[in-house]
């Protein structure tokens, strides 16, 4: 049994929250801090309400090194889980060197002035948290997170060597409004209207973003356009899979969405650099960000489901082979659970998982790691019982595409 400290109390801090409270025998006492109090108060009433677990809450500005140490000493956590914004991932970092306190988090460092995401920054991190004893475990989320569980899991088990892979991610749900994005809204965007990237023969591969697309038959979601993207996962993939010949990711986006971003971006609405407006310096994203409805509030008109996997072709007691490995979780049964919809659910659940198996000395090290250096078992197993359920499926041929 363990205390562990929570910052970041949007959609996926709640959903990770709730969870942590209904495993009591491994999250002895949970504290959830935000620069925002009330966003935490309003979290630990509704985990109260459903679970009967009285969590503690504290206000942080998790920019802040010294407030965030000082936060830290105070509750003594064994961990800390990192559910705020990536721009502040290394503060929180630096925050763990300092007191000598374990680290997960469930997506990568990103400059709030540049739209680029990578590992390197965190990487560099591998010595000073191996001379302090300490273990960091970066993106336990979905994607990143699980899509890189499944990878370990397909080598494992499935393939002797994998040759393709290919992460598909698709969002069926319908939340009813005319724009809207799922998790937050800047870091949403910056994603999505990134150049598109991905490994192949060695090197990264280029291209303009969304441009790309194909499209694929969802289970239980059915036919959706998806998109040729670059996302953080594929970095560290390609690092520690470094056999595979070729690694891309697929997102699923709606015309609807798509028209909206285009018109957004025509009028520069996704602009990070600063413009002056009555005399005051705003970064038109970030604005955008405060009229677009709170990704926390789409539960309760989210319906439909979410589909993310991995197909990999390789090679298989010397004969090749194809398979697929993938979930699907329902808006609407995510949010009688938690009060929150599938995509702060899929990335908050692994968030629990992955900190359950630290707190639990079922996946321990020095330094800094990515999930995928762990056996994947433990995590597949923890998986299917706490809501996210995971299938095989033998495809009769590589993707052709």
């Amino acid at each position: 049994m363990s205390k562990v400290l929570v910052i970041g109390a949007g959609g996926v801090g709640s959903v990770a929250v709730h969870k942590m409270a209904m495993n009591p025998d491994i999250f002895s006492h949970i504290t959830l801090a935000s620069r925002r109090i009330i966003s935490c108060e309003k979290v630990a009433e509704s985990v109260k309400a459903r679970t009967g677990v009285t969590i503690d809450v504290a206000q942080v500005d998790a920019d802040n090194v010294e407030e965030t140490i000082a936060l830290i000493e105070k509750v003594q956590p064994k961990l800390v889980v990192n559910l705020a914004l990536p721009y502040q991932d290394l503060a929180i970092m630096d925050a763990c060197l300092a007191t000598k306190t374990d680290y997960l988090d469930t997506a990568n460092y990103e400059p709030r002035d540049t739209a680029k995401f990578e590992y390197g920054w965190q990487w560099a991190y591998q010595d000073r948290f191996k001379e302090a004893g300490i273990m960091a475990l970066l993106g336990s989320g979905f994607d990143p997170g699980v899509t890189s569980v499944f990878a370990s899991y397909i080598k494992k088990h499935l393939l002797d060597r994998i040759d393709t892979l290919d992460i598909l991610d698709c969002n069926g749900g319908d939340h009813g409004q005319h724009f809207a994005t799922n998790f937050n809204p800047e870091i949403n965007i910056r994603e999505v209207t990134a150049p598109s990237r991905h490994w192949e023969g060695g090197k990264w591969v280029e291209g303009p973003a969304l441009k790309h697309k194909q499209v694929f038959d969802f289970d239980q979601v059915g036919e959706k356009n998806m998109y040729l993207m670059y996302h953080e996962e594929l970095e560290s993939l390609a690092k520690h899979y470094p056999e595979i010949k070729r690694i891309r990711f697929w997102m699923t986006f709606g015309d609807a969405y798509l028209k909206h971003l285009e018109v957004l971006q025509n009028v520069g609405m996704t602009r990070i650099d600063p413009v002056i407006y009555n005399g005051q310096e705003i970064i038109p994203l970030q604005f955008l960000k405060a009229v677009l409805p709170e990704p926390s509030s789409l539960g309760s008109t989210t319906k439909g489901k979410t589909n993310i996997g991995d197909i990999a072709t390789g090679q298989k007691d010397g004969q090749q082979k194809t398979v697929y490995v993938y979930n699907v979780c329902d808006h609407e049964d995510a949010y009688a659970e938690t009060g929150n919809q599938a995509v702060s659910y899929t990335t908050g659940v692994p968030a629990m998982i992955g900190a359950a198996l630290m707190l639990t000395g079922a996946w321990k090290g020095e330094g800094v790691f990515n999930i995928e250096q762990f056996d994947p078992d433990p995590f597949m197993d923890m998986l299917n019982k706490h809501g996210l359920p995971w299938q095989v499926k033998e495809l009769d041929k590589p993707l052709d595409f």
